[in-house]
């Protein structure tokens, strides 16, 4: 399991940039953590999916519930062109929401 600290410095997120994905994750955050939780928000590191939690070594806590997002997905054909775009929607957790894997039995001491 890597330190907060650590999967912080790991490389980045697939988040875009979108501003409008972002003003969607914002109002969530604010809603949940208040408006100063709103400083600590980094798309880039400190927010994604479940699976990508879980290869860090960390774990969703119990009744925790997804921040949702949006993603275009471009649907080409043989030539690279795009034919279709359409929206897909994402469900995220926020670093707050985390809680450490269990590595193995408590020790004893």
């Amino acid at each position: 399991m890597q330190s907060i600290k650590e999967f912080l410095d790991t490389p980045v997120s697939p988040f875009s940039g979108s501003q409008e994905t972002l003003a969607l994750v914002s109002e969530q955050i604010k809603a949940k953590y208040g408006a100063t939780e709103l400083k600590n928000l980094d798309c880039y590191h400190n927010l994604r999916t479940f699976q990508a939690w879980k290869k860090l070594g960390w774990k969703i806590r119990k009744s925790e519930k997804a921040i949702r997002s949006i993603t275009y997905v471009e649907k080409k054909d043989m030539a690279g062109n795009v034919i279709k775009r359409y929206r897909k929607p994402v469900f995220l957790f926020y670093y707050r929401q985390l809680q450490p894997e269990k590595i193995g039995p408590k020790s004893v001491c």
